[in-house]
């Protein structure tokens, strides 16, 4: 006997949850197009392709659903068949998952000062689960139904989803240990790298937890499509999480020059020694009212559109952040 509201059921709600959070990608990038007009060509080609992927994946999703409840609309036996675009939609999510594991890869090799040591371990495993996802793909066409798959391929399923887990827990440790690293070694940027640590934190928890939640059902729960259902969520949420990091920047950038300013914005006093009548070698004498001196003070503050925190504040090349001031002076 098929249990409908665990099947059908959850494909269901899986697929709606799936389409709005989708939204939530589109809007974000059309946030990020809107922020970021001058980003590297790179980074908008990884916006691109993040939005394409997760659009797709959203249409194969939807043809599931009509393929479940439509063509074999009345017979319920049908729900141990395995569509290829539900099959595919396991592919693209590992490929999703891959970009966004490497984005993240990227960030924590720059700001580790290209230490491969940290990287290359993240970008290896990372591989693994793409390509255990890949034959994932490949043996769900192939078995055609769930009760095949299960019965020959229970592990490979199990080890995609641990893999993609452990990487989102490599990601938020290292990341999390080299901007602890480089907030012990500089401390102008410390409310930055704060932010970026808590930011890590949950966005890599959120990612995660969806994985192991996906998991779990999978292992105690295999005769139902609960782990399908939170398997289409999870692209999803790497998705809004690498986009979100992205338009994070801005907010990050603001706060950081509010904190810069202090609690008062007014400019510190300009040449204090001056009111001194009496004068001395290093403080001349000055009568007041007689000489007026205008201070124009231009200050731009440009920052690196690629990442938060392009470099370490070590770094011998730049910092994260350059500023420029242009004094003049104009005597009346």
């Amino acid at each position: 006997m098929v249990d409908v509201p665990a099947t059908f059921g959850a494909l269901l709600t899986g697929a709606f949850i799936a389409t709005a959070l989708s939204g939530v990608v589109t809007t974000q990038a059309l946030l990020y197009v809107k922020l970021y007009p001058i980003d590297a060509a790179s980074t908008k080609t990884i916006v691109a392709v993040i939005w394409t992927l997760d659009t797709g994946h959203t249409c194969l999703v939807l043809a599931s659903i009509w393929i479940y409840f439509i063509q074999y609309y009345g017979e319920a036996s049908k729900i141990n068949d395995i569509p290829i675009p539900l099959a595919t939609t396991i592919q693209l999510t590992a490929i999703l998952t891959f970009i966004v594991h490497c984005f993240y890869a990227r960030r924590i090799h720059k700001v580790s000062r290209r230490d491969w040591r940290i990287t290359l371990p993240i970008v290896i495993l990372a591989f693994c689960r793409l390509c255990s996802a890949t034959l994932c793909t490949a043996e769900m066409i192939h078995s055609k139904t769930f009760s095949a798959f299960r019965a020959n391929f229970r592990w490979l399923f199990t080890l995609g989803l641990a893999l993609s887990c452990l990487v989102d827990i490599l990601i938020a440790v290292f990341l999390t240990y080299t901007l602890r690293s480089n907030r012990r070694a500089s401390t102008s940027l410390d409310h930055v790298i704060n932010s970026v640590i808590l930011y890590t934190l949950e966005t890599g928890s959120l990612t995660g937890a969806a994985t192991v939640v996906s998991m779990i059902f999978w292992l105690i729960m295999p005769y139902n499509l609960i782990f399908m259902a939170l398997h289409f969520v999870i692209s999803k949420l790497y998705a809004n999480s690498l986009l979100a990091t992205l338009n994070s920047r801005r907010i990050i950038q603001q706060d950081h020059a509010a904190h810069q300013r202090g609690p008062s914005g007014d400019l510190p006093v300009a040449f204090p020694g001056y009111a001194n009548r009496g004068g001395s070698k290093f403080t001349p004498r000055v009568e007041p009212m007689e000489t007026m001196v205008e201070i124009s003070v231009e200050k731009t503050v440009e920052y690196d559109a690629s990442d938060v925190i392009v470099d370490s504040p070590l770094s011998e090349s730049r910092s994260p952040m350059s500023m420029r001031h242009r004094i003049e002076f104009e005597m009346a």
